[in-house]
């Protein structure tokens, strides 16, 4: 390669690595071929690394059959041998395949392919959406934390608030043409199957919200409920384009979700990663399932019982991936705090009370990864 070649193409991928606040797609349809210094993790932290004693080590590839929930089975004759199994996930895993969920195919296939189809339109069509602006209800961004992070993720994403619906619809992409019909659509099945499994994880915390019989019932719990039923969601499509150097970065960062569930929705390729017995292990899609986890705020909720779980994603060098993320919680002005019933002598509170404007400061402010805002919550 002649000198004069060789200075074209370093300034071309100068160009190009100038470009990241563009996103990962950008990058991807430049013709990268590896990546960009803003993408370099540090050796300890990038996917197939640890270490000890501060040396760097090598840890192999395995994967981990979450628990499976049969959701049919939570409302059927075997609904507290259901509502154990459920407890036991959320305590022990914090994280759980959900089947049986009855959302229908044809809505999770058209979710995903609107989803893709949306990353397809050319950079000048998503950026018109693309805003540091955390409050806004339709951001389009790349990396985790785009103001905050020093080396940057190998993400795209798409992020939408879902309620009011009537207030934030008109904020929505319009284009592609059916990409709001898909989504209003695919929003409500979530919010509805959030709901029921809400009254199940309360259920099997011992407050039966969905008793019917009113002696069993009080007014708190149906205040509860409502509080549920009126909450917050937000739904993520991320978008994980083939990486040069995938052993070199993260679709995301090790980090734990703010809500109280969230409910996701993966294509077919793996990527996904749950922190277990501090080692990595990844979790193979099930097709139609959701991949359920607890948030924060079900940690803070249920007083450290049910579990926050680190997680994280890997990206690889020849298939792109495509997961929705519906986060829900209690509305976004609520206070958050372990419930009263779960309170004791014997099992005083552990979490100090928070809210959504806490969480926004502290991701104005710090480091949003890892557990780090719930750990700032805890009482000493």
């Amino acid at each position: 390669m002649s000198p004069a070649l060789a200075k074209s193409i370093e300034k071309l991928n100068n160009e190009i690595e100038d470009n990241y606040h563009k996103g990962v797609k950008y990058l991807h349809e430049s013709g990268i071929q590896k990546v960009p210094k803003k993408y370099i993790f540090p050796i300890s932290e990038r996917p197939n690394s640890y270490t000890i004693n501060g040396n760097p080590q090598v840890t192999s590839k395995h994967n981990l059959k979450l628990p499976i929930i049969d959701f049919a089975q939570l409302y059927g004759p075997n609904r507290a041998q259901a509502l154990d199994s459920l407890s036991y996930a959320c305590e022990n895993y914090g994280f759980f395949q959900l089947i049986n969920h009855g959302i229908s195919e044809e809505v999770i296939k058209s979710m995903v392919d609107v989803g893709g189809r949306f990353f397809d339109l050319p950079l000048v069509e998503r950026e018109k959406y693309m805003t540091t602006d955390m409050t806004t209800p339709v951001r389009y961004g790349t990396s985790f934390n785009q103001t905050k992070d020093g080396v940057f993720c190998w993400r795209d994403f798409l992020k939408l608030v879902c309620d009011p619906l009537p207030q934030v619809l008109p904020h929505w992409p319009s284009s592609p043409s059916d990409f709001r019909e898909m989504t209003v659509t695919y929003s409500k099945e979530t919010k509805i199957l959030f709901i029921k499994l809400v009254e199940a994880i309360l259920e099997s915390l011992g407050i039966n919200v969905a008793a019917k019989n009113k002696t069993q019932q009080n007014d708190d719990d149906e205040e509860m409920l409502k509080e549920f039923e009126d909450g917050s969601q937000l739904m993520a499509v991320n978008f994980y384009p083939p990486c040069p150097n995938p052993d070199l970065t993260l679709g995301m960062p090790p980090h734990s979700d703010y809500g109280f569930l969230t409910l996701l929705l993966q294509d077919e390729v793996e990527g996904l990663q749950v922190k277990c017995n501090d080692d990595w292990v990844t979790i193979q899609p099930i097709p139609n399932a959701f991949v359920v986890n607890v948030g924060d705020h079900l940690e803070i909720f249920s007083n450290g019982k049910y579990k926050s779980v680190l997680h994280r994603v890997l990206v690889n060098s020849l298939k792109s991936r495509i997961s929705v993320a519906s986060l829900h919680s209690l509305p976004f002005n609520s206070i958050i705090k372990p419930s009263p019933k779960l309170i004791s002598e014997t099992n005083p509170s552990v979490y100090k009370d928070t809210n959504f404007a806490a969480f926004l400061e502290y991701l104005k402010s710090c480091d949003s990864t890892n557990k780090s805002f719930l750990e700032t919550r805890k009482l000493t």
